[in-house]
């Protein structure tokens, strides 16, 4: 059973190591399978999002010697649904918590696409600059 959770964690690591990969494997794969490219391309940023937020945080932890990587992450998103939350009740009345996470994990999505570009460019330039 110990070999499982193994190759889980190190399934995970590898495909968020490259996060492009399951991307393009998803947006490829479920777009010629269901023939729906708009549905594919939101899929792969849903799946995508779970492996940027895992590999961000990782790598925040790794640059800045720090270990809550994941937590910053978890309370930027959780701001950001209470932000859009109060949006909601503000105009409609009503909170959609569904419409809500969506748009969160979504946004999300670039969020994190931008910081694993900038903090990838910063480990590589500590890797070829430090003595």
């Amino acid at each position: 059973m110990q070999w499982i959770w193994v190759s889980f964690k190190h399934l995970y690591a590898v495909l968020a190591v490259v996060p492009i990969v399951p991307f393009l494997l998803v947006y490829f794969g479920l777009g010629a399978y269901t023939g729906d490219r708009k549905k594919a391309f939101r899929t792969a940023m849903d799946v995508t999002t779970a492996l940027l937020i895992g590999c961000v945080a990782v790598l925040f932890n790794h640059i800045f010697g720090k270990s809550f990587g994941l937590y910053g992450i978890l309370l930027i998103l959780l701001i950001g649904a209470g932000l859009l939350g109060n949006v909601q009740y503000r105009l409609k009345g009503i909170v959609d918590i569904k419409k809500i996470l969506r748009a969160v994990w979504r946004l999300g999505f670039f969020m994190m696409s931008f910081v694993y570009l900038v903090l990838m460019g910063i480990g590589i330039g500590q890797s070829f600059f430090a003595a």
